[in-house]
């Protein structure tokens, strides 16, 4: 397992992150396209993942909400910009709690010997709307889904089938 960079670009609006997985491209962008898998790490641990919309090509709105033990809910949404791809996804991000306040993320993944490094870059309208995002926990939701994103890549390589490095 690798661990979470976060970068806060200093007087720019913007975030950068990058992760390694221990698993091959194609899996890694089939657990970022596909509703079905998306639910099972997307976010922080706790709350329920509900794919409300997830339509992956040029245009297609996407619409994802965590809902809380108690109910609460959460609800994030965005468009998809190009064809999301193994070559990347572009979307914007927006959180239903601050509406107006869109990021635009541009996501890569590049496989080095059976591993894939994705990496996120996130653009704010403003330095304000960027740090409100990150001081209402952004990390934490980052770190814990890349944590439950390896889960589900080590359950889907199943045992026999993971990579051995060192």
């Amino acid at each position: 397992m690798g661990d979470v960079q976060i970068t806060v670009v200093d007087g720019q609006p913007q975030v950068l992150i990058s992760r390694e997985f221990d698993a091959p491209l194609d899996l890694v962008v089939r657990a970022h396209l596909e509703p079905e898998l998306l639910v099972e790490w997307w976010g922080p641990r706790g709350p329920a993942i509900v794919v409300d919309r997830y339509e992956v090509r040029d245009g297609g709105i996407w619409r994802v909400i965590h809902r809380e033990p108690d109910g609460t809910e959460y609800a994030f949404r965005g468009v998809f910009h190009g064809d999301p791809s193994a070559a990347g996804i572009v979307q914007t991000f927006e959180y239903e709690g601050w509406p107006r306040q869109v990021s635009l993320q541009s996501m890569t993944f590049e496989e080095r010997d059976g591993r894939t490094i994705v990496r996120t870059n996130s653009v704010y309208l403003s330095v304000e709307a960027r740090d409100a995002m990150v001081e209402a926990g952004m990390a934490r939701g980052v770190e814990e889904g890349s944590e439950r994103l390896d889960e589900l890549l080590g359950r889907l390589q199943g045992p026999g089938l993971k990579t051995r490095h060192d």
